[in-house]
């Protein structure tokens, strides 16, 4: 890697594919925050986690480009893994920050909650975060689950919602990341809100090669994949709609501990939250996937056309 340690091997045993992600989320630049109080420091600085998967890793180098262009020394962690290893590595200094996505870290953190809007969600996760954590504002950029079948199945079997599905009860296949089979929004929140049953559930990756590739030739019916992935247009793959809105919104939001938290932290992440769009993220996706970049480079290029770093 270029300037920064990118320390991949720490928790590389347990990882699991994971995760899934109103621009008025960021109302200034003066630092304010959710769920946790000042008090931090990242004088010494600041251990930047993230998921296995591509769209988490370019986060992780976005934040740790912002963070470093206000003098802030990073340290990025990729690939660690779900959740369930990343909470606890920032509850116990392992990771210092980690970018999330709303509805998805509510759900983990509380699954039985009902709320879908964005403001109402940052409220809802102050109150349910573990102690010494905190979020800060949420971003422009969003990235939502999505189930998608193939223009071909939804011909089949005349599927255009979620609902449709449950008139096709233990006929189809849904393919996803394993921790997707026991999730609110995913096969727990289908059956409980829409009411479907799947002939099987194919343990995948997270709208990875795996899970886009069994969806392509034909072995699951139905994959869970992410609204910022282009292979979605380019294959011309239809997401079926959500009218229940079992799916909630998922800005990107970072996830930090107290710890580090400080003013400094605050205002870049702030600052590369209100520059940062959808469009934006989908595209460097797309360079990483596609075209096979870095994410470490493709961060730092873009953040610097941006204002965001000063290279």
């Amino acid at each position: 890697m270029n300037r920064r340690t990118a320390l991949g091997g720490l928790f590389a045993a347990a990882s699991v594919p994971a995760l899934a992600a109103c621009s008025g989320g960021i109302t200034s630049l003066n630092g304010e925050g959710s769920g946790g109080g000042g008090g931090g420091s990242s004088k010494n600085g600041v251990t930047i986690g993230t998921a296995n998967f591509t769209e988490n890793q370019v986060l992780g180098y976005l934040y740790a480009a912002a963070l470093e262009a206000e003098g802030v020394t990073t340290t990025v962690r990729p690939n660690l893994g779900t959740r369930e290893i990343l909470i606890p590595a920032l509850k116990g200094g392992d990771i210092d920050l980690l970018p999330e996505y709303q509805g998805a870290l509510l759900h983990y953190l509380d699954a039985k909650s009902k709320v879908t809007e964005e403001g109402e969600m940052q409220n809802a996760l102050a109150m349910v975060l573990p102690r010494g954590l905190q979020i800060l504002p949420y971003g422009k950029a969003e990235d939502s689950d999505a189930f998608a079948v193939t223009r071909e199945t939804a011909d089949k079997y005349g599927l255009k919602t979620l609902a449709d599905l449950a008139k096709h009860n233990g006929k189809l296949v849904i393919g996803a990341a394993p921790e997707v089979k026991k999730r609110t929004v995913g096969s727990v929140g289908l059956k409980d809100v829409y009411g479907v049953e799947f002939k099987e559930f194919k343990s995948l990756d997270s709208s990875g090669p795996l899970v886009k590739g069994a969806l392509k030739k034909g072995d699951v019916d139905v994959a869970n994949l992410f609204t910022t992935d282009t292979d979605i247009a380019a294959e011309k793959w239809v997401v079926l709609t959500d009218p229940k809105n079992l799916i909630p919104g998922q800005h990107i939001v970072p996830l930090i501990a107290d710890r580090k938290a400080d003013s400094t932290v605050r205002k870049a992440l702030a600052r590369l939250g209100n520059a940062l769009t959808t469009k934006d993220l989908t595209e460097l996706n797309r360079l990483v996937d596609k075209d096979k970049k870095d994410p470490e480079d493709v961060a730092d290029d873009w953040a610097a056309q941006h204002g965001i770093s000063k290279k």
